[in-house]
């Protein structure tokens, strides 16, 4: 019996998802976790003599290392392939999380952030990209979410880990937050090697797949790039001077606002709430992102079914911000601050997976190299603005709950710009 278009599209798919997305997913659990272990960092601030706004401007420094080599990074990834390109990406951020330990005041605390980030410039949007090289865009929510889940899997588990490795203080003749950079940093360096032998960087390096396989996929990824039109072709330029791209780059700017706003304070939030410590609040910060998995998923699913991203991504942002306005309002009572940051978490976790299908649409090959790391360096640098702004705003008020609100009108704003893009019901660009 010849298979029909719809039995192949699940059979290659399928196959994707399970030799693919595990593995991307494991690489970005390491990435997200290195990247806001800091918050974990108990001993860190006082040892370095860091005020809030300082740690808080320092941990975002990450994101000005990010910004500098995100697009280059890309750039080289499509040329070179992703096999090795990403290996080189994981293996550099290892060993500078890891050399985090030597740190010693606020200028090597800064330093050393900025380098970071630019270790790990590329990783995320050559993820996205390479995703554009496996899955239709028919597909491509779902998997995003897939991929994406690992942020909160990353600090659902990570932050107990973290507590954990704190009690290691004195070890060695190291402090806590020593041992916590030291041994998760090794991570990304043993996943790096992995990558190189283990990642494949396009369908027709497999063997997992049969000749018709690859021959439907190949076709299937084309029939899309074309019906991109004109846009898939554009220069780098022209792509860069898209109206559209910098509306995107606009949305993520808020978004990594918030994202980090939110992350790199909660366990302080939480700790100043429940008055828990160590593994035990690590536990606590981790598990209101657990809820956001399934939400992702089902959120993203209903996104692909139904082939519309606009009003899906506004939805998300107003469910997180409803979040972040009741856990102001829930005061000093753990539960309910705990609840009110799950619903948070379930909106804002699921915009990115959402939000990364949008870009693909208005461009294709080199340009979609440059476009969607022009968009994640831009955007990222919100990750800069959030976590300082969050740490003044504490020691101008004497708590978080200024901070909390800000960041909910940033998140509503959010939705509006994303209602203001012009699609069609099917994605195209209207």
């Amino acid at each position: 019996m010849t298979d029909t278009s719809e039995d192949l599209r699940k059979r290659v798919v399928s196959k994707v998802t399970r030799r693919i997305i595990p593995f991307i997913f494991l690489c970005y659990v390491v990435a997200y976790l290195d990247r806001v272990n800091i918050g974990m960092a108990e001993g860190l601030q006082g040892d370095l003599k860091l005020s809030e706004s300082q740690l808080g401007w320092g941990g975002g420094l990450f994101f000005l290392g990010y910004f500098l080599f995100e697009v280059p990074s890309n750039l080289i990834l499509h040329k070179v392939g992703a096999r090795i390109w990403i290996a080189r990406i994981m293996i550099v951020w290892g060993f500078v999380t890891m050399a985090t330990i030597w740190v010693a005041g606020k200028w090597s605390f800064f330093g050393m952030r900025v380098l970071l980030g630019l270790a790990e410039a590329g990783f995320f949007p050559g993820i996205v990209l390479y995703l554009t090289y496996w899955v239709p865009n028919r597909e491509r929510a779902r998997m995003g979410a897939l991929f994406m889940i690992a942020a909160p899997v990353a600090v659902a588990i990570g932050s107990p880990v973290s507590g954990a490795l704190l009690g290691l203080h004195g070890t060695a003749g190291l402090k806590g937050w020593q041992w916590l950079f030291l041994l998760e940093g090794l991570p990304a360096v043993l996943l790096g090697v992995l990558t190189f032998f283990c990642l494949p960087s396009r369908p027709e390096d497999v063997r997992w797949l049969d000749p018709g396989e690859r021959e439907w996929l190949a076709a299937e990824l084309e029939r899309e790039r074309a019906e991109t039109g004109a846009r898939a072709h554009a220069s780098i330029r022209e792509s860069l001077m898209n109206p559209k791209i910098w509306i995107l780059c606009i949305f993520l700017f808020l978004n990594t606002t918030v994202t980090y706003g939110i992350f790199l304070w909660l366990p302080k939030i939480l700790g100043e709430v429940s008055g828990m410590k160590g593994w035990r609040l690590g536990l606590l910060s981790g598990s209101t992102l657990l809820p956001a998995i399934p939400g992702m998923i089902l959120i993203t699913a209903r996104s692909d079914r139904k082939a519309e991203r606009r009003w899906h991504t506004a939805s998300c942002c107003a469910l997180a911000s409803i979040g972040l306005v009741l856990t102001v309002l829930s005061g000093k009572i753990t539960a309910l601050v705990w609840i009110s940051l799950v619903i948070c978490h379930i909106g804002q976790r699921t915009i990115q997976a959402v939000f990364w299908t949008i870009p693909p649409i208005f461009l294709g090959g080199v340009a979609a190299a440059a476009g969607i790391a022009f968009i994640n360096s831009v955007g990222n640098l919100g990750g800069y603005l959030g976590p300082g702004a969050m740490g003044r705003l504490k020691e101008l008020t004497g708590g978080y709950n200024t901070g909390l609100l800000a960041l909910a009108g940033i998140v509503l704003v959010q939705a509006a710009i994303v209602l203001s893009l012009r699609l069609t019901p099917k994605g195209t660009p209207a």
